[in-house]
């Protein structure tokens, strides 16, 4: 039976699930999504494992709190509130990111590592993506949310090779709500988040659990790239290819996505 509740973590309410038993695993979502990205995938890894998935404060049910807060403490702080004293991560992009960053902070309590198309906190990004952030940025300011949401869906789920129609349109449609609940969220004035220090960047080598990098074929090709890039960074580390998808590789490809990482938690 699924249980669903908050936890009071570092000052804020972090909505989560939880459903299965034994070994945790711990879902980071998107920076375009929430927790219900894993929805495909939630009750197939409780099958196995003591299944988390939560929403990043600023994300779905978690409202921002006032003041400083750090991502990679609140997982900390959420494991604690669950009692987890050591967990195997699955962090999508921005989750990614979240996932290294805890990984490095806190490297006795993550027994493996499962990154989608992660970013690296310290990377300098693209200038692609940098175009995009001035445009959605602008859209954003403009008040036009459903073109900042359109930005989005352009690059993250329709990939700069395909149009909208080629995409699945369940998928698309729910990445779409859930970004544009992001934009319409109220974020206090004096929020301040604080990164870690040194940040990941040229530090991967110090990960020494087990680690998957899954990308889409489809994905912005510096995405690819970088993703193989942390694959060979780390110790143990292996990359793999998912064709015929974009960024959103477990939305798009869940089954096949699903049996890859099973399987690679079988043998790692």
């Amino acid at each position: 039976m699924s249980k669903t509740g908050y936890a009071s973590v570092n000052g804020a309410r972090l909505y989560y699930e939880e459903d299965g038993e034994g070994e945790p695993l711990l879902l980071l979502h998107a920076g375009v999504a929430d927790s219900r990205m894993w929805d495909a995938q939630f009750g197939e890894f409780a099958q196995g494992f003591r299944t988390i998935r939560f929403d990043l404060r600023g994300f779905g049910m978690s409202q921002m709190s006032s003041g400083e807060f750090c991502n990679y403490e609140d997982v900390a702080g959420l494991l604690d509130v669950l009692q987890i004293e050591r967990a195997r991560l699955l962090g999508w992009s921005f989750g990614g990111l979240i996932a290294l960053d805890f990984a490095l902070a806190y490297p006795d309590r993550v027994s493996a590592l499962v990154l989608g198309a992660p970013s690296v906190s310290g990377t300098e990004p693209s200038q692609r993506i940098k175009a995009f952030w001035a445009a959605e940025e602008k859209a954003f300011d403009e008040g036009d949310l459903e073109a900042a949401t359109e930005l989005n869906l352009r690059l993250w789920v329709d990939g700069p090779e395909r149009e909208a129609g080629e995409v699945d349109a369940g998928v698309r449609a729910l990445v779409g709500v859930m970004q544009q609940e992001i934009f319409e969220m109220e974020i206090p004035d004096d929020i301040e988040e604080r990164e870690l220090e040194p940040p990941a960047a040229g530090r991967l080598a110090e990960i020494r659990v087990p680690t998957l990098v899954v990308v889409g074929s489809l994905d912005l090709e510096e995405k690819v790239a970088q993703s193989k890039e942390i694959a060979g960074q780390v110790v143990d580390g292996r990359c793999v290819r998912i064709d015929g998808a974009a960024h959103m590789v477990n939305m798009e490809k869940s089954e096949e996505f699903n049996r890859i990482v099973s399987d690679f938690f079988r043998v790692e």
